[in-house]
C-alpha cells in the first residue's frame, strides 16, 4: 500500500483581519499519495499560488491540519519547514532560477551545498542524464534553449532525491514544443516512481496528470473523471 504524502484536512489561510481580511483559502482538504501525479488548475486569483505556498512549506496554513509524509508542518517553526523544502521537496518553477555564470551541472548540484554532501559532482550529472541533459553538462543557461533551462531546473529538483516535485506553472515560459516536452518528462518521471504535483491555470497542461482537483474562490473539488 503506497504512504500518503499530502495530508490537508480543513485548511484555511487568511491575510489580514477585520473587514480587510482575505480568505485565500476557504476549509480545503487534499490528499496526495505516494507516485501519484496530482494536477491543481484554477485561474488567476483562485487560490492555488497560495495553496501551492503551503504545499512548499513556504507558508503555514491559519487552520486545519497539513501533514506531509506524516509529519505536522502547519505546527512548524521556520528551521524546520527549511529543512523540508530542502531535503524532501524538489520545486521547479515558470522562471528557471538558475544562475547564468555556472554551467548545468553547476547549477544543479547548489541545493547540495547546503548539505555538505559528498559526490555532488555525480549525483548532478546523473539527474542530468535523467532528464535527457548527459551531453549538455558543462554548458551555461546562455548556452541552452529555454525547454533546457527548464531540464536543468527540474534535475536541480530531482538531485536531492525527494519525496515530492511541486511544478509551479513549469511551462509558462516556453513555447509548444517545449511544453510538451517538459511535461512528457514530468510524466516519465511520474511513471518512473516520482510523486508530483502541478500547478497550473492551462487544463491543457492538467490533462497530462493522473488526476486533476480544480481551485475556485478558495476552495477546491476534485475534476470528475471523464
Amino acid at each position: 500500500m503506497t504512504a500518503e504524502i499530502i495530508t490537508l484536512r480543513k485548511v484555511s489561510k487568511v491575510y489580514g483581519s477585520g473587514e480587510s481580511a482575505v480568505r485565500a483559502l476557504d476549509s480545503v482538504s487534499l490528499s496526495v499519495r505516494e507516485r501519484d501525479f496530482v494536477a491543481v488548475m484554477g485561474p488567476s486569483g483562485s487560490g492555488k499560488s497560495t495553496l501551492m505556498h503551503i504545499l512548499g512549506c513556504l507558508d503555514v496554513p491559519s487552520s486545519g491540519d497539513y501533514f506531509f509524509a506524516g509529519e505536522d508542518v502547519a505546527q512548524m517553526g521556520e528551521t524546520e519547514l527549511a529543512r523540508i523544502r530542502n531535503r524532501r521537496i524538489g520545486f521547479v518553477f515558470q522562471q528557471f532560477h538558475l544562475l547564468p555564470s555556472m554551467s548545468a551541472w553547476r547549477n544543479v548540484e547548489l541545493p547540495l551545498l547546503y548539505r555538505s554532501t559528498t559526490g555532488r559532482r555525480e549525483r548532478a550529472l546523473r539527474a542530468l542524464d535523467e532528464v535527457g541533459l548527459a551531453n549538455r553538462v558543462d554548458h551555461r543557461p546562455n548556452q541552452l534553449s529555454g525547454g533546457q533551462q527548464q531540464r536543468v531546473a527540474i534535475a536541480r529538483a530531482l538531485v536531492t532525491e525527494p519525496t515530492l516535485i511541486l511544478a509551479d506553472e513549469p511551462t509558462g515560459n516556453l513555447d509548444s514544443q517545449s511544453s510538451k516536452d517538459v511535461l512528457a518528462l514530468l510524466r516519465s518521471l511520474n511513471e518512473a516512481g516520482h510523486t508530483v504535483v502541478l500547478i497550473t491555470h492551462d487544463a491543457g497542461v492538467a490533462s497530462v496528470a493522473g488526476r486533476v482537483v480544480e481551485m475556485s474562490d478558495g476552495t477546491l473539488r476534485e475534476r470528475a473523471a471523464a
